[in-house]
């Protein structure tokens, strides 16, 4: 059940009811989207907004980032700088850290974090913020997305009830849906309008106005027959990826005891042209989805007295791969001749994957921990992290900054550990000068860069 952008979708046909009226505001590109969270997700969601011919009204919480989009200023490495220029100029685009503005957008798309607790549990604090605010300015004829990663019910079970303390009904005064980010930064074959969007909803209604708007938006919309599905869709895709990357980081523990090389398998595996998807190993997972998701969705299994075992060994064996890495490199710096305790070590790569300077979740800020635990000295270059931001994870880390990559600095450390492999990065420049090259993704190889001084980790 698709709908393609443009196609003679059904709307309300009672154009004075909320729902015909917002629903001609869609149709004629006079509605205003607000969009709460411009961070990797919510901006591009803007500039796609933008493009497809709507006003934005953007929301942040932090005041530099609000700043800086009003002047045009690039907030990420892969959105150009001018990228909102064209919009400001014409009076289309504003950011605001005021959400006394919430009841100016007609629509609202929600695009916050939900981390996990310190036990491993959702955290929906910045969910349940965003929906006491917009309640306490909610109007009729409002359609409100939610689009964070979630687990199934989130949008019944919590938004809906919030959004309704001030007396008005989701799906006859204003209208609720879910509609899950699909965002991968950095990925230039998929910017957000070509990303088909997963729209669902508990009305008819509120479902035929969210595809109204997100069908302007992007190449195609697919609904599902309620919120909870599309939570549920979000978390199924997030979770694919997390256990076939378990399945091949536990396969690297396997064959690396086995004296195989597990890049070689994989690479030859691949050639098989049916029943085989390449994943590939590394450090451990990072960014906002796939580390987490495993065990959003656990988590509520529990409470229909489901397990949810497989699921949840792929988030820990996930987990547990730093700890692996750490110890692989402290291995090859003893056989070096140097206790690694009093070691140095620099992390090469502070992102959670390459090409972007995203650090949430990034397995990179696990492993310096770790390996000052152990009483080394550890120091990161990352040339699109120039300055370590905080983080809710690893808040101690903040304001290191990237040492240069230069002959001295690599001769300088008892080991170079690749953490993220950016392109752009000389790794011939690391092979001639570190005495010690620990690779957690294979770049070394892909550059033909081979020697008893590197070692796979």
């Amino acid at each position: 059940m698709t709908a393609e952008p443009g196609s003679a979708m059904t709307l309300p046909s009672e154009t004075t009811s909320p729902a015909g009226t917002l629903g001609r505001l869609l149709a004629e590109r006079r509605a205003l989207i607000g969009i709460v969270g411009l961070g990797y997700v919510g901006l591009p969601l803007a500039l796609a907004a933008l493009r497809a011919g709507f006003s934005v009204l953007g929301f942040d919480v932090d005041p530099g980032r609000v700043a800086a989009l009003n002047r045009g200023e690039g907030a990420f490495h892969h959105i150009p700088g001018d990228a909102l220029g064209p919009a400001l100029a014409a009076g289309t685009f504003a950011a605001t850290g005021d959400m006394a503005r919430l009841s100016e957008p007609d629509a609202v798309l929600i695009c916050v974090p939900t981390p996990l607790t310190r036990h491993r549990e959702p955290d929906l604090s910045y969910v349940e913020a965003t929906a006491r605010a917009i309640a306490a300015r909610l109007r009729p004829g409002q359609l409100v997305v939610l689009e964070s990663t979630t687990y199934p019910g989130t949008t019944d079970e919590v938004m809906r009830p919030i959004l309704e303390t001030g007396g008005l009904r989701s799906g006859h005064d204003f209208f609720l849906a879910y509609s899950p980010e699909r965002e991968d930064p950095g990925n230039d074959q998929f910017d957000t309008a070509r990303i088909p969007k997963v729209v669902g909803a508990d009305d008819d209604a509120a479902r035929t106005l969210a595809e109204a708007l997100y069908g302007a938006l992007v190449v195609r919309t697919v609904p599902v027959s309620s919120a909870a599905a599309a939570e549920a869709v979000k978390l199924t895709e997030n979770i694919f990826r997390s256990v076939n990357i378990a399945l091949v980081n536990e396969l690297k523990l396997v064959y690396d005891a086995m004296g195989i090389d597990v890049w070689e398998v994989i690479q030859a595996a691949a050639t098989k042209p049916f029943g085989f998807m390449p994943f590939q190993p590394g450090p451990g997972l990072g960014g906002h989805c796939i580390p987490i998701d495993p065990f959003y969705l656990a988590w509520k299994a529990r409470e229909f007295d489901v397990p949810a075992r497989f699921v949840e060994l792929a988030g820990e064996v996930n987990t547990r791969m730093p700890y692996h890495v750490v110890e692989r490199l402290a291995a090859a710096v003893d056989r070096t001749g140097r206790a690694f305790s009093g070691a140095s070590v620099l992390v090469l790569g502070l992102a959670y994957k390459r090409n972007v300077e995203d650090t949430r979740e990034s397995p990179a800020l696990k492993l310096i921990r770790l390996i000052e635990g152990r009483g080394a000295v550890a120091l990161y270059h990352d040339p699109l992290v120039p300055v370590l931001p905080a983080t809710r994870e690893h808040p101690e880390l903040a304001g290191r900054a990237s040492q240069p990559l230069t002959p001295e600095t690599l001769r300088a450390v008892d080991a170079v550990l690749i953490a993220t492999d950016h392109d752009g990065v000389d790794y011939g420049l690391v092979a001639r000068e570190a005495r010690l090259v620990v690779d957690t993704r294979n770049v070394m190889a892909r550059h033909g860069l081979t020697g008893a001084t590197i070692v796979k980790a």
